[in-house]
C-alpha cells in the first residue's frame, strides 16, 4: 500500500492497489494520478451521485475462492439512465470489476491473454482465434464465440463519466467516455471495452448476488439515511419545472419521472431537476394501479413506481395492455402486467436461457417454444422508472412457451432483456391491492361473482331435472298404480334428482 496526502487539501489517501494509477480524493474530490514517484492532482473529479446502492468503498466478499475488497468506483451515464462500475482488489492483488446496474449484477476480470504486456502487438484483435468485431459493427444480438461457447451480445452502448471515488486502475475524470458491448451465455458474460479504442480491452466473468459474493459491511439503512438527507426507496415531493405540479419519486430507486399533470420528462439525476422534453397532452388512464398503490406480494411489501400503457400496433386487431413497475425495500424490482384476459407477474432474468434450436430454448430444465413475435409500442407512461421512458420507444418482443409460463426476448436498439412471466388470477392481484380503489372494487365483487355465473348451471340443472323427473313418472307411475308396488324407488328417486339442487340453491341465496 502506497499512503499519500493529498496535494490540494492535505488529507491522507492511499494506493492499496498496485494496478491502480490514480485516486479521488474523499474530501475535496482532487484527482490524483500517479506519475513515477510522485502524485500530482489533475483536477476536480464530481462526485458520483447518491443512488442507495447497498455497496459502498471497503465492502468485501469471495469470488472464484478468492476475497476481494472495493476500493473504487465509476458512475457512468448514458442517454437513458446511469449504472455504477466498482473497481475490486482480490486478496492476490489481482483486480476486477463490479457492475451494479438497478439490482443486477455482473463481476469481470480482465482475460489473460488481453492483460498481457504487448498483446496489441500480439495480436489482441484475436479472440480464441476469431477477428474481434469493431464497436461500430456491433448491435443487440451479435454473436461471439469464446472458450467453447457462442455469446450474444446483451448491451452495446456508449456512455459517460459523470462521477467516481477510490482508486482506479485508468486516468479517468468527469466526461471520459466509454464505448462497451457485453455479451451473455446465460450466466456467462465477456465485455468488450472500447474506450481506448481498438483493439478493445476483453473481460470475462458472470452474472452474480450480493449473498452468492457473500458480501460484508454493505450498508443498511441507518448509513443510508445518516449520509443523505433521504433514503432508499423513501417518496420525494418535487415541483415539476414545467408546470409547477406536485410529483413525487423514489429516491436512489428511479431517477426518471413523468409528470402526471403535464407529461414532461423530469430528470432527478442531475442536481436540479430538468425538463427533458415536454410531450402532447394525453387524457388520464383509468388503471387499476396508480403509482403510490402498495400491496403485499408474497409475504413482502412493494410500492407501484410507474406504469405504462403500450400496444402491439397490430394491422388487423390491436392489443393493449399496462406495465406497471413495482419496488420492495426487501426483494428490488418487479413488474405486473394487465392484459385483457388477466395478470402476468414479470420478472428480468439474471441467467439467460439456453438455445437449443432455431424456435426453441431451455431455462431450468425446459423447454420453451417460440410464440409470438411482435413490436411493442409505449403510448402512455406516467410515474417514476430506473430509464428514461419516452412515448414512442419501441421493443421488440419474441415470447417462447405458453401463456401461463413463458419467456420473453426484449430487444431495443441498444440492450437484449430476458423475463419470465408467470400467470396470477384476478382475485390474487386483488388481495394483493386490498387499498387500491380500482381493485377494491374488483374484490368486493368477487364474493357475489360465484352466485351470479352459476346462475345458468343452476337453470340448467333445473330443466335437466324436470325433463328426468317426467320420464321417471311416465315410465313408474303407471307400473305403481297397477301392481301397487315401486311407490317408495319412486319417491327416493325424485330425492336424488331434485335435494342437491335445492342445497345448491339454498348456499347461493336463491331461497
Amino acid at each position: 500500500m502506497q499512503e499519500i496526502n493529498c496535494p490540494s487539501c492535505g488529507a491522507p489517501a492511499a494506493f492499496r492497489s498496485s494496478a491502480a494509477v490514480m485516486v479521488v480524493c474523499e474530501y475535496c474530490h482532487s484527482t490524483l494520478l500517479k506519475d513515477a514517484d510522485t502524485v500530482r492532482d489533475i483536477g476536480k473529479m464530481s462526485a458520483v451521485l447518491e443512488d442507495y446502492t447497498p455497496l459502498q468503498l471497503g465492502t468485501g466478499g469471495q469470488w472464484d475462492g478468492q476475497g476481494f475488497t472495493l476500493v473504487g468506483r465509476i458512475q457512468l451515464r448514458y442517454d437513458a439512465g446511469l449504472w455504477n462500475e466498482w473497481y475490486l482488489l482480490f486478496d492476490d492483488g489481482s483486480d476486477g470489476w463490479l457492475a451494479d446496474a438497478s439490482g443486477q449484477y455482473m463481476l469481470t476480470r480482465r482475460h489473460a491473454a488481453g492483460a498481457q504486456a504487448g498483446a496489441a502487438q500480439l495480436d489482441a484483435a484475436q479472440l480464441d482465434g476469431a477477428p474481434l468485431p469493431r464497436y461500430e459493427h456491433l448491435a443487440p444480438g451479435a454473436s461471439l464465440f469464446f472458450d467453447k461457447h457462442r455469446y450474444l451480445a446483451s448491451d452495446v452502448r456508449s456512455a459517460r463519466c459523470t462521477g467516481g471515488q477510490g482508486e482506479l486502475p485508468f486516468a479517468v475524470g468527469a466526461g471520459w467516455t466509454a464505448q462497451v458491448a457485453d455479451f451473455r451465455d446465460e450466466g456467462r458474460f465477456v465485455t468488450l471495452d472500447y474506450a481506448d479504442g481498438y483493439p478493445p480491452a476483453v473481460y470475462t466473468g458472470a452474472a452474480v448476488t450480493l449473498d452468492l459474493l457473500k458480501c460484508q459491511l454493505l450498508r443498511d439503512k441507518e448509513q443510508i439515511a445518516g449520509s443523505a438527507d433521504r433514503y432508499r426507496g423513501k417518496a420525494v415531493p418535487l415541483a415539476c419545472p414545467g408546470c409547477g405540479g406536485p410529483i413525487a419519486y423514489r429516491a436512489g430507486v428511479a431517477s426518471f419521472v413523468v409528470c402526471p399533470s403535464c407529461h414532461s420528462q423530469i430528470d432527478c439525476t442531475t442536481s436540479t431537476a430538468l425538463v427533458l422534453e415536454k410531450q402532447r397532452e394525453l387524457d388520464a388512464l383509468q388503471t387499476s394501479l396508480a403509482p403510490g398503490d402498495t400491496g403485499t406480494i408474497d409475504g413482502t411489501p412493494y410500492t407501484v413506481l410507474g406504469l405504462m400503457q403500450c400496444t402491439d400496433r397490430d394491422e388487423d386487431e390491436a392489443s393493449t395492455w399496462v406495465e406497471y413497475l413495482l419496488f420492495s425495500e426487501q426483494r428490488g424490482l418487479l413488474w405486473l402486467v394487465e392484459q385483457a384476459d388477466g395478470w402476468d407477474r414479470v420478472e428480468v432474468l439474471d441467467t439467460w436461457p439456453r438455445t437449443v434450436s432455431g424456435d426453441a430454448v431451455s431455462y431450468q430444465g425446459q423447454t420453451f417454444r417460440q410464440g409470438y413475435d411482435y413490436q411493442s409500442e409505449v403510448l402512455y407512461a406516467a410515474g417514476t422508472f430506473n430509464w428514461r421512458v419516452q412515448v414512442g420507444d419501441t421493443t421488440r418482443l419474441t415470447e417462447y412457451g405458453k401463456r401461463a409460463r413463458r419467456l420473453t426476448r426484449e430487444t431495443s436498439a441498444t440492450e437484449i432483456v430476458w423475463t419470465l412471466s408467470t400467470t396470477v388470477a384476478r382475485a390474487q392481484v386483488a388481495q394483493w391491492f386490498k387499498s387500491s380503489p380500482g381493485l377494491a372494487q374488483a374484490a368486493r365483487a368477487l364474493p357475489a361473482a360465484r352466485p351470479a355465473d352459476s346462475s345458468a348451471d343452476l337453470a340448467f340443472c333445473r330443466k335437466s331435472a324436470k325433463v328426468y323427473a317426467i320420464l321417471l313418472a311416465i315410465l313408474n307411475v303407471p307400473v305403481a298404480l297397477v301392481t301397487g308396488r315401486g311407490w317408495f324407488t319412486l319417491v327416493i328417486g325424485f330425492l336424488l334428482l331434485w335435494a342437491p339442487i335445492w342445497l345448491v340453491r339454498r348456499w347461493a341465496g336463491k331461497d
